[in-house]
């Protein structure tokens, strides 16, 4: 990739790319069973009791179709836990799976200072999203468009959400670039246009960005 692909924008997905699994086995297989069976013993619940007291809020968060103080309460009455606890426990346990990648953080930040924008298009619900996307470490980035947010409420690979993203960015969508961890998630932006990036390990990713400083 050079700078002659006319690349105004890289946009990056956060779980997976800008957060990695710190266990190389989630790299395929993806955290998401990982994370619930170790929230199911955490909050001391056979995997099918912690999916069924879940499953509707959590869809719903993913969404926006829920409000934050719904899903959270909903969750907790479910469980019978407290608001704090879950909150606290989940997020706690997010944590334990993910590291911030600092590399393709600071690759990010070294496009930014050579005039290219800088965006994140992530599906998260309410407390992924805490876990995940402190404002500490995205408030360089613009768009950041999540599927939770209340003026989003969409998900990848749903098509809306990448004219969302060539909206907000009021570029033609040849001049964007998306990179994510999923191919799924990449067939819907390549056919619209835009240019595009699987993630599988930093080294690939930085190299193919680092054309575009040249």
């Amino acid at each position: 990739m050079k700078k002659g692909d006319k690349i105004k924008a890289v946009v990056f997905d956060i779980g997976g790319v800008l957060q990695l699994y710190k266990n190389p086995s989630h790299v395929k297989s993806g955290a998401s069973k990982g994370i619930h069976e170790t929230l199911a013993r955490k909050f001391r619940r056979d995997l099918d009791s912690w999916f069924d007291a879940i499953d509707t809020p959590y869809g719903e968060a993913m969404v926006a179709g829920i409000s934050r103080k719904k899903a959270i309460s909903t969750i907790s009455k479910n469980l019978g836990i407290s608001e704090a606890k879950l909150v606290k426990g989940y997020c706690k346990t997010i944590k334990r799976f993910f590291r911030k990648n600092k590399k393709l953080y600071n690759m990010a930040f070294r496009l930014k200072k050579k005039g290219y924008r800088i965006g994140i298009l992530s599906d998260q619900w309410y407390l992924s999203q805490d876990a995940l996307m402190p404002a500490r470490d995205i408030k360089e980035f613009n768009p950041v468009i999540v599927s939770c947010d209340a003026k989003v409420k969409l998900r990848k690979p749903d098509v809306k959400i990448y004219k969302l993203l060539i909206k907000k960015l009021r570029l033609k969508a040849d001049e964007i670039l998306f990179v994510d961890n999923r191919e799924y998630n990449l067939k819907p932006a390549r056919k619209m246009g835009m240019k595009v990036l699987l993630f599988k390990d930093n080294d690939k990713v930085i190299k193919e960005l680092e054309g575009l400083l040249k």
